[in-house]
């Protein structure tokens, strides 16, 4: 399975962003998963509203982000993995669609989770990301109606970003038994490549989803490290490892 950690961008600075973006490339994972920060997320819970909020504070902005981006991928020296944007629609609009693909797809964006963007409204927009060739991924919750999930999957490129539980992103001990009918059912919906999110933390959930997904994100579980960045006590080199270490053992799990 393939494995694609999120973290925040500006938490709690962009270097930061771009020395963790490097150490996690370093450690094999498949892809990574950017969030843009944002006052008011859709479904992230409360490591990642926390994660944002630092980042807003520090001066976050969408340009700089873009502008760290294209810095690091003419950086010969590392092989990022692919990138996807986790971005709501709302800052889209306010930066210009088509003038926010371009740059997504300059600073080295393959794809983006609109999680504001409701899947079957999202024809339109998926056009302009096709031209940009930036993959458009959808989310799919165990609450979404079959018959609305056949018009979403039709919007979506890349993957689907399976949501394991109805809730919010944060860390969980076990994943939900209705998960396997939930990834089973939209197999029988769609091609893509099946990624499940929300609440995956520990190697045994990777065991759980072996044979039924094809990859899995993990959010909170990772950006909850980022706070000891905003303790001066604190060692940055070291909470770096730290992270690189935990996407480690998560990659060692993808291969059994």
């Amino acid at each position: 399975m393939a494995f694609m950690p999120f973290i925040t961008a500006g938490d709690p600075d962009l270097d930061t962003t771009v020395a963790v973006l490097k150490e996690l490339a370093h450690r094999g994972v498949d892809l990574i998963e950017i969030g843009f920060p944002y006052s008011d997320p859709i479904a992230d819970g409360p490591v990642i509203q926390e994660s944002y909020t630092r980042a807003l504070n520090n001066g976050f902005h969408v340009h700089s982000l873009f502008e760290a981006l294209k810095t690091l991928s003419a950086d010969q020296s590392i092989t990022l993995p692919p990138l996807v944007g986790m971005v709501s629609y709302a800052i889209i609009f306010r930066y210009g669609a088509e003038k926010f693909l371009q740059e997504a797809e300059a600073a080295g964006f393959s794809g983006l989770i609109v999680p504001d963007l409701p899947g079957d409204e999202a024809p339109e927009f998926a056009e302009k990301a096709k031209a940009a060739k930036v993959d458009l991924v959808q989310l799919v919750s165990p609450l979404t109606p079959e018959d609305r999930a056949k018009r979403i999957v039709q919007a979506a490129s890349g993957f689907i970003y399976c949501i394991s539980v109805a809730g919010t992103t944060g860390v969980r001990d076990e994943l939900p038994p209705e998960l396997t009918a939930h990834l089973e059912s939209l197999r029988t919906l769609t091609d893509l490549p099946l990624a499940v999110g929300f609440g995956i933390s520990q190697p045994n959930h990777v065991d759980t989803l072996r044979g039924k997904a094809d990859g899995f994100i993990i959010g909170s579980a990772i950006v909850k490290q980022f706070a000891a960045f905003s303790d001066p006590s604190q060692n940055r080199d070291a909470i770096i490892t730290a992270i690189g270490d935990y996407a480690g053992e998560m990659v060692a799990a993808t291969k059994g």
